[in-house]
């Protein structure tokens, strides 16, 4: 065995060692919970027991750019879910799906396994919104960033809280730098309590909230949220730039899971 054999047998133990700590750390995370839905995107098309799709046009939210179609952006293969944006001929498309209406959670850890679209301009996210949106409105209904990310800064995740007391310019936010977003799937995560909220990339912690004393204004968080995944392209934060030559570019989802404790159920 030559020396080069041997540091990188050294090197597969130690990333071995670091994978068994990683599952270790997982499982005492979850420990106290169960899992009470996942979607492994086995099928060869959208569960739309659990999914919709959203259609909007440009401008809807963001001053983004793109039309979110009826499901012309969404496809499945081999297991994955894909979202793609697209330019076509004098326009931006793309997919935007949600549980809204049929996959509500109070509380829990939500895990998404996900490979991030590449190019300047994009700016995917996997996120909640409050139930009540259509009622009471953003910001008061809250929202959960467990992931955006931006092609112009291709190796920062971003995870945030939106509530009446911080939103817009998000003062509630965490960032960690990660290699390969778009070529390799990471883990993004979040375990939500009545008491606070943190979110996490393959095992890291990358924000905690948890304000001392909860009000209206900082903690609309005890009430069923639902699930989005979608693309967006150029926008506030996404733009104003837009690199017409990375379309197609698609987001892969590997499957979603969330787990609650046996004192919450799914709504």
């Amino acid at each position: 065995m030559t020396f080069n054999n041997i540091i990188m047998t050294s090197k597969e133990i130690f990333l071995f060692t670091l994978l068994l700590v990683s599952i270790s750390l997982s499982a005492q995370l979850k420990k106290d919970y169960k899992l009470v839905w996942e979607d492994n995107f086995n099928s060869n098309s959208l569960d739309t027991t659990s999914w919709s799709n959203q259609t909007a046009n440009p401008k809807w939210v963001n001053n983004e750019l793109q039309y979110y179609t009826d499901g012309n952006n969404i496809k499945i293969k081999n297991g994955i879910l894909h979202i793609v944006a697209k330019k076509e001929v004098d326009k931006y498309t793309s997919g935007r799906i949600f549980t809204k209406g049929k996959r509500s959670f109070t509380y829990g850890i939500i895990e998404i396994k996900a490979k991030l679209p590449e190019g300047v301009g994009t700016w995917p996210a996997l996120w909640m919104l409050g139930d009540n949106h259509d009622e009471v409105g953003w910001p008061a209904c809250g929202e959960l960033d467990i992931m955006e990310h931006v092609g112009k800064h291709p190796n920062f995740i971003h995870s945030s809280i939106h509530n009446p007391s911080g939103y817009g310019q998000t003062p509630y936010t965490g960032i960690v730098k990660i290699k390969q977003p778009s070529s390799k799937f990471h883990i993004y995560s979040m375990e939500w309590t009545k008491d606070f909220i943190i979110f996490y990339v393959d095992g890291k912690q990358v924000y905690h909230y948890q304000p001392e004393v909860k009000t209206i204004k900082n903690w609309p968080f005890d009430k069923p949220f639902y699930l989005i995944f979608n693309i967006a392209i150029g926008g506030t934060w996404g733009g104003p730039v837009v690199d017409d030559t990375c379309f197609p570019s698609v987001m892969e989802v590997d499957w979603v899971k969330v787990y609650q404790k046996k004192t919450h159920t799914e709504n």
